[in-house]
């Protein structure tokens, strides 16, 4: 009997420990619209929640994920810009000058903006919950944060160019904002009937999405 306990206990542990893949809260959910509270160390299973969120957001093909897109209303969020750098195409990469080249991993815990600089820049975004719906926002050049890495140490730091950019829209997700938000309410109307096929799950996705409830 105690050989059956061990090998389910062992079991139980190899599965802990295997890295998932979840599924992203699509628009309407109304999780994605409160504001994510702050967590400390206690909080359970983090470090599988991270390696969970990671895989999720390369499985999608994302360069972000905040905790509310997988359902936890909790201020964490992940970004890579380094793959938009390693995407570019070198004659595109000369081109433009990038400051946060050649890009940023990063986990951010608890992360409270202390200002943003600089002139408002437009860029074309996307995100996994509002999916084949891209649009021109526009914010600012530079956010300085305050915020707790995996390891729970504390940072104060600015970011800029494209990696800026991921961060404020990141930053959005545990405000309960959404990229949608930031634009004007003609687009927003025009916009209508493909966030309810969103929001209907009428919408054809290569990653798994939950869907509101109807």
């Amino acid at each position: 009997m105690a050989f059956f306990r061990r090998a389910s206990s062992l079991l139980l542990q190899q599965l802990k420990s295997l890295r998932m893949i979840l599924p992203i809260l699509a628009y309407g959910h109304p999780v994605l619209r409160k504001v994510a509270k702050d967590i400390d160390e206690s909080y359970p299973d983090l470090k599988k929640l991270l390696e969970d969120m990671w895989e999720t957001m390369y499985a999608s093909n994302g360069v972000g994920l905040a905790a509310p897109q997988i359902n936890k209303d909790i201020r964490v969020f992940v970004i890579d810009s380094a793959q938009i750098f390693n995407n570019m195409d070198e004659e595109e990469r000369k081109s433009h000058e990038y400051p946060d080249d050649p890009g940023v991993k990063q986990t951010f815990i608890n992360a409270k903006i202390v200002e943003e600089l600089g002139d408002d820049w437009p860029y074309n975004e996307g995100c996994l919950s509002i999916p084949k719906i891209r649009e021109d926002i526009s914010r600012a050049e530079e956010v300085t944060l305050e915020y707790l890495d995996e390891d729970f140490k504390k940072h104060t730091k600015t970011f800029n160019g494209i990696t800026g950019r991921i961060i404020l829209h990141e930053y959005d997700h545990i405000e309960g904002k959404l990229f949608i938000d930031h634009i004007s309410p003609l687009k927003r109307k025009l916009l209508k009937r493909k966030l309810d096929d969103i929001s209907k799950g009428n919408v054809s996705v290569d990653y798994k999405m939950l869907f509101p409830k109807k």
